[in-house]
């Protein structure tokens, strides 16, 4: 069984202990890839370092997190777009990008802006984009409307919205819905909402160190632990584990491969 953890943050510093272990226990659990979405210009270091340690089974993407845009947000995408446009960039994705609206809606505007233009980005370079929202929908939505294309794909991380916003979300053909550990909380209605979305629209995350699964609540989530979001959504779909690791790995392949 082979499984992609298509979000993980374990270039953060929560791992610099046990980074190594925590790779090993991942690859036990049957994961072959994990994919780093970075959040700002200090993190691209950290990123680009874990992938270079863990060579093809470590990959970057580039982006600025709607919770880091400030009033330089421009300054910052200023900085990183040419290392999108450099010929050798490592980077297969922009993310994570998107909208926060949940705890401060200073730089409401600002957020909008700096998430167009790096939507822009996925557009000009063909790059999937893994989209952060949160109390946001309604404007991720009109925001995306305005550039629906074929050519625009990626992934709504941490999907946990309502059936009503999963079906509003999958409107936008090109983009999967990034499942991860609020599937196995026990008050999730997240199950009810994915249990008749087609596996071919699905990707599994950990979003380590944060929203450790069931049974690891509450501990430092890991990429190990995609397998215990993977066993869960077999359980809701009433299929072979395997058979939906091997859709939702096909469909992280595609995407980003």
């Amino acid at each position: 069984m082979i499984i992609i953890d298509t979000h993980s943050h374990i270039y953060l510093e929560e791992f610099d202990t046990d980074r190594d272990d925590v790779i090993s226990r991942a690859k036990e659990r049957g994961v072959s890839k994990i994919i780093l979405p970075a959040i700002d210009l200090d993190s691209l270091g950290r990123v680009l370092k874990t992938c270079h340690d863990f060579p093809g089974f470590c990959y970057p993407l580039l982006g600025l997190h709607p919770e880091e845009v400030k009033t330089n947000y421009r300054d910052v995408l200023n900085q990183m777009k040419p290392l999108l446009e450099n010929g050798d960039s490592p980077f297969i994705g922009v993310g994570e990008v998107g909208l926060d609206f949940y705890w401060d809606q200073t730089y409401r505007e600002e957020q909008i802006r700096a998430f167009e233009i790096q939507i822009g980005w996925a557009i000009e370079f063909n790059l999937p984009l893994i989209i952060h929202s949160r109390s946001a929908h309604r404007e991720l939505v009109d925001t995306l409307l305005k550039y629906k294309s074929d050519s625009l794909r990626g992934i709504f991380h941490c999907f946990g919205g309502t059936q009503e916003e999963c079906e509003e979300l999958l409107q936008f053909s090109g983009f999967y819905l990034g499942i991860g550990g609020v599937l196995t909380f026990k008050k999730s209605s997240l199950p009810l909402v994915v249990k008749d979305v087609p596996l071919d629209r699905l990707v599994v995350e950990t979003d380590s160190p944060y929203l450790a699964p069931v049974p690891h609540r509450g501990k430092r989530n890991e990429s190990s632990f995609v397998y215990d979001v993977v066993k869960k959504l077999a359980e809701i779909k009433q299929l072979p584990i395997d058979i939906v690791a091997e859709a939702t790995t096909r469909n992280a392949e595609k995407l980003f491969f």
